[in-house]
């Protein structure tokens, strides 16, 4: 019997949508199932074929479960902001509104040929107002709550207001002050950060929207540059994304790549004096029991340092290295192992030995860890001894019997030698000068943390990898920020008025002073008094006041989905308490 596709297929699709086969509710009497699949971004090309193949695995398995008697959430949706639309607007002249309607409509006559069990009714797009309305509640939750290191969670930031209100320092300063000083701790926040920029696609891009470069999307140049931009404060959470990484049922293999990723470090913060001047500057390192051993300094070339420490006669080749750097991510950096760098002309004096040693610049030394500056130990560090080798520098080793004439020597084990070396004295403080001789590595680093913080060389202090996220992005197409500003201290709007809608502009590329393309609005001014969005020209700053030019990223509306589609129409909540709790987590995951 042949099989007539076009007659059965539309005869079942037309009868599943009209009696809603599969449309979910609550149900406490039954067991939940909760699907969820990856997120798509609805593109002008339709879905490709990692969707289904996603897709179909896990809607067989949805299927499975309700064979089971399980009660099935299987929902659908699109991460619908972002800036393919947004370039294809700016190319073809349409609203990334239009082009992106008209992919989610495609997508979803697609989806529905293939047949999937999605309830639809849930379906969600984080365009809609309605959705990301809940996107800037978050933010506003997140700018006002600061993280509490001995609670280990986020707690009001009213709560750290009145301790610092106890404060002589707080009462003498002014209101501008205060809020840059609460910038220091609130987990939303405003903060200087380098960013990859890219002038012509007119915003900055994450690590992997670069390769060689340049952009992704068109192939622009990318540079490093330094902004001020919003950011989510995840560095506050690394300890205790660490101690939860114990309580969860992953491999071991997972775990590890997480732990690296997050990246502890217990080791000692040193202060370097520079040769020949006040100026001084601080490094982080695991290893201050190797301080013998170091032969020369290096500083990020993001670093606030270069340009103080770059003496008149290295300027022009510094500025020629950073020239060079600022065309290279972070990521190109920390893969490249190429040895490249320039002298600065400076030199920083050993607290340990009272010698002079070169300060360098070069890219291996990234600004977003320790200090943006580090101490080399070519003996005993494999990306140090590259660098010395490469420009001839010297390399002294400290452990007894280590062999660096090829490569540099791990120096976790062993007794420690030339610590001071032979002949020489260390510097006294106190009348007591370090030597660290005869003893094992262990017993090393022990006596030196424990000779740093008897003399005030330093401190002891716990660093991490993990970075905060930079949260802000120069274009259109994405979430508003609730924010206006007054003075130029950020303001929250009323939450009972979100959502702040994304205003009509009719360019959609940043403005001819440079702005993000929300300076091309021209309704886009906060009435304090009558709590709405007027003309630009009403702006006074006594009762409107500027908004904020920024908009969120992609992943500020894509965080936060698998939630909302527990409760998609609720309008006083992201999901209710009851829903939470009835679907709690989700129990299968497909995607990437």
């Amino acid at each position: 019997m042949e099989y007539n596709f076009r007659d059965i297929e539309k005869r079942w699709f037309a009868y599943w949508k009209e009696n809603q086969t599969y449309k979910v509710s609550e149900d406490s009497n039954r067991k939940k199932f909760y699907v969820l699949n990856m997120f798509p971004y609805p593109s002008g090309a339709g879905l490709h074929v990692g969707h289904p193949l996603g897709y179909i695995a896990s809607d067989i398995y949805a299927r499975y479960k309700r064979l089971q008697g399980y009660n099935v959430l299987n929902p659908m949706g699109y991460d619908a902001y972002g800036l393919p639309a947004e370039q294809y607007a700016i190319q073809t002249g349409q609203h990334p509104e239009v082009t992106t309607n008209e992919n989610i409509n495609r997508y979803r006559e697609q989806l529905d040929k293939i047949g999937f069990s999605f309830d639809w009714d849930r379906e969600v797009r984080t365009c809609d107002p309605g959705y990301y309305k809940w996107t800037q509640w978050a933010f506003q939750k997140m700018y006002n709550s600061y993280f509490d290191e001995e609670l280990q969670k986020a707690q009001p930031i009213e709560k750290l207001v009145k301790k610092l209100e106890q404060t002589e320092e707080w009462q003498q300063m002014t209101e501008k002050q205060r809020s840059e000083k609460l910038m220091d701790y609130r987990i939303a926040f405003l903060g200087e950060t380098m960013v990859n920029w890219c002038a012509g696609l007119g915003t900055v891009l994450a690590n992997d929207e670069v390769v060689d470069g340049v952009s992704v999307r068109g192939g622009f140049p990318v540079e490093q540059k330094k902004m001020r931009q919003w950011c989510l404060r995840v560095s506050a959470y690394s300890q205790r994304l660490l101690d939860g990484l114990e309580t969860i049922d992953w491999s071991e293999s997972i775990k590890e790549t997480q732990k690296n990723w997050i990246g502890r470090s217990e080791g000692t913060e040193v202060e370097f004096k520079v040769a020949d001047s006040d100026k001084s500057f601080t490094i982080f390192t695991t290893r201050a029991d190797t301080m013998f051993g170091v032969t020369f300094r290096v500083l990020a070339p993001e670093s606030d340092l270069v340009k103080e420490l770059t003496t008149p006669e290295q300027k022009e080749e510094v500025e020629k290295y950073l020239k060079y750097v600022a065309g290279r991510t972070e990521r190109e950096r920390q893969i490249d192992h190429k040895v490249t760098g320039v002298f600065s002309g400076s030199y920083a004096i050993n607290p340990f030995t009272g010698e002079k040693n070169p300060i360098w610049i070069s890219e291996y030394v990234l600004a977003g860890y320790g200090t943006g500056a580090i101490m080399a130990v070519p003996a005993h560090d494999s990306r140090d001894y590259a660098f010395a080798k490469h420009f001839g520098l010297p390399i002294i080793p400290l452990i007894e019997g280590a062999d660096v004439s090829e490569e540099s020597y791990d120096a976790k084990e062993g007794i420690v030698s030339n610590s001071p070396a032979q002949g020489k004295q260390a510097v006294e403080y106190d009348g007591e000068a370090l030597c660290l001789n005869g003893l094992t590595v262990k017993e090393a680093i022990k006596a030196t943390k424990e000779f740093v913080k008897k003399h005030n060389i330093g401190r002891v202090k716990v660093n991490y990898r993990l970075r905060d996220a930079i949260f802000s992005r120069q274009r259109y197409w994405g979430e508003p920020f609730p924010v206006y500003y007054k003075d130029g201290i950020p303001q929250m709007i009323p939450e009972e008025c979100l959502p702040i809608e994304l205003p009509q502009v009719e360019k959609f590329l940043p403005t001819e002073t440079g702005e993000p393309p929300l300076g091309n609005a021209t309704k886009w001014a906060w009435d304090e008094e009558n709590r709405q969005i007027v003309e630009n020209s009403k702006i006074d700053n006594k009762t409107v006041f500027p908004l904020e030019l920024y908009t969120m990223p992609g992943f500020a509306g894509s965080s936060a989905y698998y939630l909302r589609y527990m409760d998609p129409h609720n309008d006083k909540a992201l999901v209710s308490k009851e829903a939470d709790e009835y679907w709690q987590n989700v129990d299968l995951y497909v995607g990437g």
